[in-house]
């Protein structure tokens, strides 16, 4: 970690100026090193906000939505792949001059991608609506974004990783009811957590670290990681390890181009 021991700390998020207050008073640098903290619209965002912070660099795209009621976005993007997905597919096309000559890109994904891989033919459940393979989806896009960001990138320099954190509570449970999370055994009838695999926040932060810094990573790229390693494939959905279909190249590729379709970027 002493190499990053002078490193700035970039918090980018699409809120307005109202919503950095809540922000600086989260974010610390563990040595004391001022944080540079800025919350511009990732969609509209330009290159030239960036230009300062060239050189090597760990990104980390872990912001993101679950299980929520139906919504769309935008020109009619699904929420949830547009919010998990499409605003850091955006971000890094942006910024990828910035990104070459020493950059790990890590996209936090889940083993919710076991719900659904993409559904190329209702992409934005403009066909009937479920949450959970709405979910699911998006977390398969960033295992497969993670992917052929690595195929793009690692002759320039830029190797990327997808992983699953763990099952934490935390925010992100915010739009599940109380009883649905103790249909699935999260929590008993009282409410009190129940299910023993859950880590703690700093434990799940601990896979990202991990996989922004870890040496056991060097010379490798587009691998989806779990428990601070690298994944095994999952033959069956048993929401352990990564599945075939969200470490596909062409069903990354294949994603790739969809995505610079409906956010008009250059292939």
């Amino acid at each position: 970690m002493a190499a990053f021991d002078h490193a700035q700390c970039v918090v980018a998020g699409a809120g307005g100026r109202d919503d950095r207050g809540g922000v600086d008073q989260q974010v610390t640098h563990p040595l004391g090193e001022r944080v540079a903290v800025m919350l511009p619209d990732v969609i509209q965002m330009r290159l030239g906000h960036w230009g300062k912070f060239i050189g090597n660099q760990r990104r980390l795209y872990n912001a993101g939505i679950m299980a929520c009621p139906e919504t769309h976005v935008g020109p009619g993007w699904e929420a949830q792949f547009a919010t998990n997905h499409l605003g850091h597919f955006a971000l890094t096309h942006r910024l990828w001059r910035l990104l070459m000559g020493g950059s790990r890109v890590i996209c936090v994904s889940s083993s919710g991608h076991h719900a659904s891989p993409m559904r190329w033919d209702n992409v934005q459940f403009k066909r009937g609506y479920d949450k959970w393979l709405a979910y699911g989806q998006s977390k398969t896009a960033n295992a497969l974004f993670a992917l052929h960001v690595d195929h793009l990138g690692r002759e320039e320099g830029i190797r990327a990783f997808s992983l699953h954190p763990g099952k934490i509570f935390t925010p992100l449970q915010r739009r599940l009811a109380q009883e649905e999370m103790v249909a699935a055994g999260w929590l008993d009838a009282s409410g009190a957590p129940a299910d023993p695999t859950f880590k703690t926040p700093g434990q799940g932060a601990a896979a990202t670290v991990w996989a922004a810094t870890s040496a056991q990573l060097d010379g490798l790229g587009g691998l989806y990681c779990e428990d601070c390693d690298v994944a095994p494939v999952a033959h069956e959905a048993t929401f352990v390890g990564v599945r075939p279909y969200a470490v596909d190249p062409g069903e990354a590729e294949r994603l790739w181009t969809l995505s610079c379709a409906l956010t008009d970027c250059r292939a």
